[in-house]
């Protein structure tokens, strides 16, 4: 019976539920809020009034819902803001050349393509070999060390684009791990 109940019920009112928070949220976080809403309905089915106040007791769910959403996306924000703060305060009142270093590498790790950013993560962190980087990506061993070259190669032009740095660059070419 709770089953052909809630069926029902979602049956009944997904829809308008949908067009409910489309008119107050993105379109993806509507989908949230109308599962999130039926998530409760589904729990507290017996609470769940019957005939044109089972409508209107979904709508105030839903509203909740947002609401619990509207706050919590608020507190991310103030908390980005924050940590915006404390990470401009690390890199511009302290200029600790290894923060600013860690933050310039990591941006341009970022903006690799897909496939040269993970051939080089398998590399530096994981310390896979060119050969095992093949295995886990299904690609020929010489089609990684091609990768394996390209995202050196870019990274070593967006972290010293003139050439200019120091001997020791932050992007190790270790030309024997290629063979």
């Amino acid at each position: 019976p709770g089953r052909d109940r809630f069926a029902t019920l979602f049956r009944a009112h997904s829809r308008p539920l949908l067009v409910y928070a489309l008119r107050r949220t993105s379109p993806t976080d509507a989908g949230d809020v109308v599962a999130e809403t039926m998530l409760v309905a589904w729990r507290r089915l017996d609470d769940v009034p019957t005939g044109s106040a089972e409508r209107l007791w979904l709508y105030g769910v839903a509203r909740r819902v947002l609401a619990n959403e509207l706050r919590a996306s608020r507190r991310r924000d103030r908390l980005g803001v924050r940590f915006g703060a404390e990470v401009q305060r690390v890199t511009e009142v302290h200029r600790d050349p290894s923060v600013v270093d860690l933050m310039a590498i990591g941006d341009a790790v970022r903006r690799l393509a897909p496939t040269e950013r993970e051939v080089m993560l398998l590399t530096a962190w994981e310390g896979l070999s060119p050969a095992e980087i093949a295995v886990v990506l299904d690609l020929p061993a010489a089609t990684v060390r091609s990768h394996l070259h390209r995202a050196r190669h870019e990274l070593r032009e967006r972290l010293d684009p003139m050439g200019s740095g120091p001997p020791n660059s932050p992007v190790p070419d270790t030309s024997e791990e290629l063979q």
